[in-house]
């Protein structure tokens, strides 16, 4: 699923702008815990549902298949549209990191 994924990498972009180099690299291994985890991606259930607009169900589903696939069981607060629009970011962060590690090794290889 890409949904606003070119949202989210530019919220990871801005994030890594903030960081130096020396962060990076002490912190390569828990960048995806720092950059989607330790804080919110939306706040507020208004905007997440603003945010989530007509793909909310896809959204869901595609939570509910990635929790069961990796976690065997669904943790997600479906209720709250705050906590689906942070954990897709969290999802997709996955992808973003692995992106932004896989070309930082590719230059110093």
């Amino acid at each position: 699923m890409d949904y606003k994924y070119d949202e989210i990498k530019e919220y990871f972009d801005d994030y890594i702008k903030e960081q130096d180099n020396e962060w990076i690299e002490d912190n390569l291994d828990d960048l995806h815990y720092h950059a989607f985890n330790t804080d919110y991606y939306i706040i507020g259930n208004y905007q997440a549902t603003k945010w989530l607009g007509d793909e909310v169900f896809n959204i869901i589903n595609f939570i509910k298949q990635y929790e069961i696939d990796n976690f065997g069981e669904v943790n997600t607060d479906f209720s709250s549209p705050e906590s689906v629009v942070n954990m897709y970011a969290y999802i997709i962060g996955e992808s973003i990191v692995n992106d932004f590690i896989d070309r930082k090794e590719l230059e110093t290889a």
